[in-house]
């Protein structure tokens, strides 16, 4: 590992530490050093405060005169509710900027190496460049399609089993998995199921663990299903979206949201589209929704190429049953040379169990 390394790692770790905090912007590190000795550092911390580069140049101060800045992300070129980042470190006299990976938004993409080379800046882009990309990847995605990067996670047994064929599901992983995945849900700004898993579990579907975040609890209830004492209804823990086709309960629509539960009619006379709903929740600015439907909501989103990353909680358990009910079912694939792989795939213990992390591939 060279210094440009190290010091780049040591943005991307402290990046990191705010997932969940900087929606709908990225997670953005910066590091100065002068003379070998780290002057600054600084994080993105929340939306509409200020960026990370800006934090480590107050920490720098005179410091920052021909130093070295390494940033994870290209320094903003344009005013939004914070001034430009590349502006501010032209006027604080740094004399090399190292960045790991320019701006995704193909509208500002360049613009702010561009602000520092004209003022004489020497630039180097690329250097763990992997890493930050994946670092951000939910705003990757967010800022080119408008749409939000899905995560699909399920706990199931060796056999591929959510439930027994009783539907007896509790629990299916350890204790320290489900907190795992409590983590997952205060990073995610939604979380997705569909009617069925409402009607069989009555979840909360919150984030049960200190200073987390509860995200936007979504449902796809094509007629309105959902009793009104169910906990999305009725615990005020955290706002409640439904989607639902344009065949429902009109009473029970008007109850629903005198309770303050959003109804969401989309177009299809029957159902709900998963590419709809996508495109829905993408123009009301939700950038990452978690999946924690049963195996026919899972099999939807994943048939139409919706997952972008999927999250299985393995417990070293079998269960069988040709009718219990498994994290994906639906109609499946015809052909074996047709079944999704999944790529860069990472496994780690989480209590008893092993936690898989991967990215599918559509042909």
């Amino acid at each position: 590992m060279n210094n440009n390394e190290f010091y780049m790692d040591l943005a991307i770790t402290n990046a990191k530490a705010m997932k969940g905090q900087t929606d709908p912007n990225p997670l953005v590190g910066a590091v100065i050093v002068n003379d070998s000795r780290i002057v600054g550092v600084g994080t993105h911390l929340k939306a509409g405060e200020p960026h990370a580069e800006i934090h480590a140049l107050h920490m720098a101060q005179e410091q920052a005169r021909g130093s070295t800045m390494f940033v994870t992300l290209e320094p903003c070129s344009h005013q939004g509710r914070t001034g430009p980042c590349a502006e501010a470190i032209v006027k604080a006299g740094v004399g090399k900027v190292i960045i790991a990976t320019l701006d995704p938004n193909p509208v500002v993409a360049g613009n702010g190496v561009k602000i520092l080379k004209n003022a004489g800046i020497e630039v180097l882009t690329g250097v763990r460049e992997e890493e930050a990309k994946r670092m951000n990847e939910v705003f990757n995605k967010y800022i080119v399609e408008k749409k939000p990067f899905f995560t699909l996670k399920s706990g199931i047994s060796l056999d591929g089993k959510v439930a027994t064929h009783t539907f007896s599901s509790k629990w299916v992983t350890s204790e320290e998995a489900r907190k795992d995945v409590h983590q997952l849900r205060s990073e995610n700004l939604g979380i997705l199921v569909g009617v069925q898993t409402a009607l069989k579990d009555d979840p909360a579907l919150t984030s049960r663990i200190p200073n987390g975040r509860n995200p936007l609890r979504i449902v796809m209830d094509s007629s309105l299903k959902i009793p009104l004492d169910y906990k999305l209804v009725s615990d005020n823990e955290a706002d409640t979206w439904i989607f639902t086709s344009r065949n429902y309960n009109k009473a029970k629509r008007k109850t629903l949201e005198n309770r303050g539960v959003s109804v969401i009619e989309t177009n299809h006379p029957t159902r709900t589209d998963p590419e709809e709903v996508a495109t829905i929740l993408g123009e009301r600015g939700i950038s990452s929704v978690l999946i924690e439907g049963g195996g026919n909501i899972n099999a939807s989103f994943l048939q139409q190429q919706l997952i972008d990353k999927v999250v299985l909680y393995m417990a070293p358990k079998l269960v069988g049953g040709k009718e219990a009910p498994s994290f994906l079912e639906g109609k499946g694939i015809d052909e074996m040379k047709d079944a999704i792989e999944l790529t860069d795939v990472e496994i780690e213990p989480v209590g008893v169990d092993f936690k898989w992390t991967g990215y599918p591939i559509y042909k």
